[in-house]
């Protein structure tokens, strides 16, 4: 039997090796998997529904990449027929999923194992992850600071040992940014990549789904056992046939780098996360790329209101879908405070409001495009902060009375859309160079290269042009090489 050191010490592919070598069992590294999660989750509340007996029982193709390989599944997204998916809140728990999502389907089918589901902030809204419905997920890296959302769960279980690896997805930086703040390799694919079926998109296409990691080569082996098109893919991808070959290794020419670190919504950088940059910004130098101060001409209002727009439209869209099923009251009793307003708020933003909004989306892309006829790469701070404590950002205890007071008298309809940007801007100045690559289906990764002098850890964003996953991929290996990043881990 093997014990956690070694355990710990094994990324998913070595994990896979090890069994395929007869060095351990599956169900070795199973136990070990809940274990793990017996002893550390009541510390940190990143699994939320226990899979354990499932994962005890599941069959495996030894061919598989990972066959065997213990997983999670963030629980947003990825149906299992006949278990609940919770989506953050209690309203997700009134009934059982039909079918199995696609990618569901995918993990399971290159060998993964799911001994579990992560928690995630309600619908997947915000940039941390203390929903109402299971309460805060802690950052192993310090138990008073987050685990960034809103895969907040995956990411501080893998940080923590869990699993090796976790299923992630990211609508505004919900891979990159829990990724940042836990210390490990998070990337989102270009749009249609990865199928989210049985939706044919998620947020208009903002949302692509994929894993959290700790290593470069476990992203690089799940995106070729899960990538194409599925049935249900409104916007179908042809990805070419060699997309990812050679994706391991580390690039041999040098990239043109532009980066930058001041924050689009106005808000501040911290010293740390600048010094996080300029870090990398010296790295890369020595690598031999081209690095120099650059950033597309975006447009800060643009961007916030295009993306606040999202919230607005798809929130009123899933509540109806909830009420329609559950009844009204039924589901005003089980959403949080902040989902019924923005609930509300949306009655008043009209279809054509929509339209109008997300026509922006393209002026958005011609403005990276222009950017990426100059640059291959954009780096930037994945946050404008190190994580932040437990609490700086969500409602704060006035804003939330607030909030309760306008739902209970029923003034929502009084909201106007520029109040919900008043209202997103202190979030989003806090994560405010993710965004960017949702609206325009863009790949994108958090590299963990720098921990600041309190022992937390901040990545570096990299953003580039829509299918060259494998430029990216191969840019990560490199730095992976360079500054090796992997037996660096939170002791709890």
């Amino acid at each position: 039997m093997i014990d956690f050191d070694e355990y710990r010490s094994m990324d998913a592919t070595a994990m896979a090796n090890a069994i395929a070598s007869g060095h351990c069992t599956s169900l070795e590294l199973i136990e070990c998997a809940i274990s793990r999660a017996e002893s550390i989750n009541p510390q940190i509340n990143a699994v939320i529904k226990p899979l354990f007996e499932r994962a005890r029982k599941q069959k495996t193709d030894s061919s598989s990449v990972f066959s065997g390989v213990p997983f999670l599944l963030k629980d947003l997204l990825t149906d299992i027929k006949g278990e609940t998916t919770s989506s953050g809140s209690r309203s997700g728990n009134l009934g059982v999923a039909t079918q199995t999502a696609t990618l569901v389907e995918r993990f399971e089918k290159i060998g993964l194992v799911p001994i579990g589901k992560t928690n995630t902030p309600e619908f997947g809204l915000l940039a941390t992850t203390e929903p109402l419905a299971f309460g805060v997920t802690r950052n192993p890296w310090n138990l008073y600071h987050t685990a960034g959302g809103s895969s907040g769960g995956s990411a501080a279980a893998v940080a923590a040992g869990i699993a090796p690896l976790a299923s992630a997805g990211d609508g505004g930086g919900s891979i990159r940014i829990p990724a940042s703040c836990c210390g490990l390799f998070g990337f989102k694919p270009t749009r249609g990549v990865n199928p989210i079926g049985p939706l044919g998109e998620s947020w208009d296409g903002a949302v692509s789904e994929h894993v959290i990691t700790r290593s470069v080569r476990d992203s690089i082996a799940v995106l070729k056992g899960t990538m194409g098109c599925d049935a249900y893919s409104h916007t179908p991808t042809l990805l070419p046939p060699d997309f990812l070959d050679g994706a391991e290794t580390p690039i041999d020419r040098p990239l043109r780098i532009g980066f930058s670190f001041e924050n689009p919504y106005g808000g501040t950088v911290s010293t740390d996360v600048i010094k996080a940059v300029e870090d990398a910004v010296h790295l890369l130098s020595e690598l031999g790329h081209s690095v120099e101060p650059a950033a597309p001409n975006l447009d800060g209002e643009q961007l916030l209101k295009c993306y606040s727009d999202i919230y607005l439209a798809h929130v009123n869209a899933c509540v109806q879908t909830l009420i329609h099923q559950h009844g009204s009251k039924t589901i005003k009793k089980n959403i949080e405070p902040l989902t019924q307003l923005l609930y509300e708020v949306g009655k008043s933003f009209s279809a054509g409001d929509f339209v109008n909004s997300k026509a922006q989306w393209p002026l958005i892309n011609k403005t990276m495009m222009d950017f990426h006829n100059q640059y291959d790469v954009w780096m930037t701070p994945v946050i404008a902060v190190a994580p932040p404590k437990i609490g700086e950002m969500v409602s704060s205890k006035l804003e939330s009375l607030a909030i309760k007071m306008v739902n209970s008298a029923r003034l929502g309809k009084l909201f106007k859309p520029k109040h919900v940007y008043d209202l997103s801007r202190p979030m989003l100045q806090q994560v405010p160079f993710t965004q960017v690559a949702n609206l325009t289906g863009q790949p994108a990764m958090s590299v963990p290269l720098y921990w600041n002098s309190a022992n937390l850890p901040i990545g570096i964003q990299f953003v580039g042009m829509r299918l060259h996953e494998k430029e990216l991929f191969q840019l990560a290996s490199q730095l992976e090489n360079a500054r090796p990043w992997f037996e660096r881990v939170p002791e709890l």
